[in-house]
């Protein structure tokens, strides 16, 4: 019943913008969230954000140049990607979660996207 699709992934060169979106169905949520995972690599938290007051939490990865925002008119949760980095190059995971503990913690998060490649070229 609960569905998290993402779009907006692609290839894009180093230094340029790209805007994943996340369209999420079937219940609400406290908050929804990306986090992205490279070949080889762990899963980590990249944004995430509150879905009443709108509060956004960042990795310092991404910190001035990533920006998160949710439409609760649409339910869609948006991550715009600025200035980006071939380290940038993952799978971004949309996420959503009925809790109301950490935000940045992928234990917290109940309901998952398939995940949308991201790939920065030098």
């Amino acid at each position: 019943q609960v569905q998290l699709v993402e779009s907006g992934g692609g290839l894009v060169q180093a230094g340029g913008s790209l805007r994943v979106s996340c369209a999420a169905s079937g219940r609400t949520f406290s908050s929804m969230g990306w986090f992205r995972q490279a070949p080889g690599k762990e899963r980590e938290f990249v944004a995430a954000i509150s879905w009443s007051v709108g509060r956004p939490t960042y990795a310092d990865s991404v910190k001035g140049r990533f920006t998160i925002s949710r439409d609760n008119a649409k339910n869609t949760v948006y991550l715009q990607m600025n200035s980006l980095k071939p380290e940038d190059t993952a799978v971004y995971y949309c996420a959503a979660t009925t809790k109301y503990g950490s935000r940045w913690s992928r234990d917290e998060y109940d309901f998952w996207g398939q995940g949308t490649q991201v790939t920065v070229s030098s």
